[in-house]
C-alpha cells in the first residue's frame, strides 16, 4: 500500500480509543488512514461501511481485527485484512507496543475524515467511553445526531446504538431534538 500523496492531515488524537490518526487523499480516490494505536487501543465500537472496502496493512505491532465475528491477528509481512462493505468490524492493537496500521478506503469517502476527526473530539470532550455509550442525556442526543449525519458512510452497531433498521427511526428523532437544543442554547 504506497500512497502517491504527500499531502497529509494534521494529526488527530483520540483519548478514548487511544490511538493517533491523519489523513490523505490518493490521486486514485482512494482515502488513507494512518493510525498509530496505543497496547489496547483501536476502534471497539462495531461497525459498518455500506459503500466502502477497507484494506488494513498492519506496518507495526499486532493488531486483532474481528470481522463478521471472525478475528484475525495480523502483524508487519502479513497480508492486508480486507473489510468488504457491509462487514461489521473493529480492530485493536493486542500488542505490547504502538500498532502503526495504513487503511486504505476505497471509493474514498471525505465524510470518513469527518466522522473520525468528529468522533476524535467527541472523545477528546468526554462524551462517550470505550464502548461507545455517551455518558450523559445531553451525550446521548449528541451521539445520535452524530450517527444519524454519518449513516450513509459509517453505520454504528455497537452495544450503544440500536440495530441499523431501527436507527432512522430512532436516530432521527433524538437528532433533531439535539438540534433544536442546540439551536435554542445558541439565541
Amino acid at each position: 500500500m504506497t500512497a502517491d500523496t504527500t499531502t497529509w492531515s494534521e494529526v488527530v488524537e483520540d483519548p478514548v480509543f487511544e490511538m493517533r490518526m491523519r489523513f490523505a487523499q490518493r490521486d486514485d480516490g482512494v482515502s488513507l488512514v494512518e493510525v498509530w494505536a496505543d497496547p489496547g487501543g483501536g476502534v471497539s465500537v462495531a461497525h459498518f461501511h455500506p459503500k466502502m472496502e477497507e484494506r488494513f496493512e498492519v506496518l507495526e505491532g499486532e493488531v486483532t481485527f474481528t470481522a463478521d465475528k471472525e478475528e484475525v491477528v495480523t502483524r508487519p509481512g502479513d497480508p492486508p485484512v480486507v473489510v468488504k462493505p457491509g462487514m461489521h468490524h473493529t480492530f485493536r492493537n493486542t500488542g505490547s507496543t504502538e500498532a502503526h496500521v495504513m487503511t486504505e478506503a476505497d471509493p474514498g469517502d471525505p465524510d470518513l475524515q469527518e466522522f473520525l476527526t468528529r468522533a476524535a473530539a467527541l472523545a477528546r470532550r468526554g462524551a462517550y467511553n470505550r464502548h461507545g455509550i455517551p455518558k450523559s442525556p445531553g451525550h446521548l442526543l449528541e451521539a445520535a445526531e452524530f450517527a444519524e449525519r454519518y449513516r450513509e458512510s459509517t453505520v454504528l452497531t455497537g452495544p450503544a446504538f440500536p440495530p441499523p433498521g431501527l436507527q432512522p427511526l430512532l436516530l432521527g428523532p433524538l437528532a433533531r431534538l439535539h438540534r433544536w437544543r442546540v439551536k435554542r442554547a445558541a439565541r
